[in-house]
């Protein structure tokens, strides 16, 4: 992957979102603009960078003179857990009180010696706040939104299901009264989608939710900025990608950012981690002594939480299944209280299963004995399955997720949805299916051609993504002023 050589070194302010699934592709981003030759600040939130700290050890931010990490605060009253924080409190803290603190870490770099000045942001499309920064600096940004095209695109019609009335629900009936099965066919791109595909925070009876009225704003300031970008490849969600053309600046697909970065041949800058989770890399010895395409792979994200029966439902259908599993349980993974699993359940698969708390998932992902993922369906994961050749057993849980999931299931042909109850006959039957059954040969084999257009006509050097990368790198350069 070739560098561009520049008068003078462009310095790119990136900042995510700070949740776990947006930190994730932002440095992947981060790392691909440092290859090219840009200064990069990546700004964490203080509680976040205190969770890298805790997970990687002390080094872990001193990151390369090139490539600084900084923090601001959140606005969020002061916290030790060791979790995600709660989402819609993030969305509103964020929204209200980032602004001044980010602006003033510009002032500061600005005023730096020993960097150049800000020539260009980068930042999380639900961290909008940040346009402001930049138009007062008169300085280009870009807004990276994580998730997939067409989850993007659906959120950018939120404000189109408000007006049409679709949103909020008359009452909580509408959950499960069969209007969420309602077909929606005037999203550009997406030939027809059901309501209960669409991202989940319209799932509400409350007019002022702060979530359907964030995303709603979050989205109608993305058109300020100087570009977008979506970590995807046109192959794979080409007409949604289209379609935004008539509706917001220019859209770049540069993905998956994961396979872009593989490419870096600077083990320096590929090294630096985001991992807010202490990983178990112990998982990948484990893994050499399973055959090939034998072990399901279960992970529900750094979000997603369950009940305790849930729990229980899951783990007694993986048992059931005879099937060998390597499963990632975060402590925080059951609702309000430490996830444990039943004994009888541990001495039942002890030969057969590995539990860990966290784990480095591409590179498990990644390895020969994976033959199928039991997922959230978030798009990081989707992605890095997909880019495996690894097909997938859905159970979304909010959000995106959905739409994912539907895509996955009903446009790619790389997975299958367990219906939102849960139960352990189903799971064991679907776990069966995915790894023995035609079903699931059918589903390996559309992966594994995913994979190759992945590889071959997006990332390679001549492939959609590469080329993207470049055009975005030059139409930021060029709308600098420094």
């Amino acid at each position: 992957m070739g560098s561009i050589t520049f008068t003078q070194k462009p310095h790119a302010v990136c900042i995510p979102f700070p949740g776990q699934g947006h930190i994730t592709p932002m440095l992947q981003l981060a790392k691909l603009l440092h290859y090219k030759g840009f200064h990069i600040t990546f700004v964490n939130t203080e509680f976040n960078h205190k969770r890298l700290l805790k997970s990687r050890g002390l080094n872990a931010l001193n990151g390369l003179p090139s490539f600084r990490f900084r923090a601001i605060p959140d606005g969020l009253p002061p916290t030790d857990v060791d979790a995600t924080q709660d989402i819609p409190s993030l969305c509103d803290s964020t929204k209200r009180n980032c602004l001044p603190p980010f602006r003033n870490l510009l002032s500061n770099l600005n005023s730096s010696s020993d960097v150049p000045p800000v020539s260009c942001i980068v930042s999380d499309g639900a961290m909008s706040f940040t346009l402001d920064a930049a138009e007062e600096l008169d300085v280009p940004e870009v807004l990276f939104w994580t998730t997939s095209a067409c989850g993007f695109m659906t959120y950018v019609h939120y404000h189109k299901l408000i007006e049409k009335g679709f949103t909020p629900l008359k009452d909580e009936s509408y959950i499960t009264n069969g209007y969420l099965e309602t077909i929606i066919d005037w999203i550009p791109g997406i030939k027809e989608i059901r309501l209960k595909d669409i991202p989940t925070f319209i799932r509400t009876t409350d007019i002022n939710d702060t979530m359907v009225n964030f995303v709603a704003a979050e989205t109608e300031r993305s058109k300020r900025a100087s570009a977008i970008i979506l970590n995807t490849f046109d192959a794979l969600q080409h007409e949604v990608l289209d379609a935004f053309a008539s509706i917001l600046p220019p859209v770049y697909s540069i993905g998956p950012l994961n396979l872009l970065v593989n490419q870096i041949n600077d083990d320096n800058t590929k090294s630096i981690g985001s991992n807010l989770w202490k990983e178990e890399p112990e998982c990948l010895k484990w893994l050499d002594t399973k055959e090939p395409n034998s072990v399901v792979y279960v992970n529900f994200g750094s979000i997603t939480v369950m009940t305790a029966e849930q729990l229980v439902e899951f783990a007694w259908g993986l048992a059931n299944s005879n099937k060998t599993f390597f499963w990632v349980i975060r402590p925080d993974l059951v609702a309000g209280e430490t996830a444990v699993l039943p004994a009888e359940f541990m001495a039942k698969t002890e030969e057969r299963g590995l539990v860990a708390s966290w784990c480095p998932q591409e590179q498990v992902l990644s390895h020969p004995a994976i033959g199928g993922f039991l997922t959230h369906s978030g798009w990081n994961s989707t992605l890095e399955s997909l880019s495996a050749g690894v097909p997938m057993l859905c159970w979304p849980f909010f959000a995106e997720q959905q739409t994912n999931c539907r895509y996955c299931c009903k446009d790619w042909g790389i997975g299958m949805e367990i219906e939102n109850d849960a139960k352990r006959d189903e799971i064991e039957s679907l776990v069966r299916e995915l790894m023995d059954g035609e079903k699931g040969k059918e589903l390996k084999k559309k992966a594994l051609e995913w994979k190759k257009l992945a590889l071959e006509a997006s990332t390679s050097p001549h492939g959609s993504s590469f080329l993207n990368l470049e055009s975005m790198v030059k139409r930021v350069e060029s709308s600098s002023k420094y």
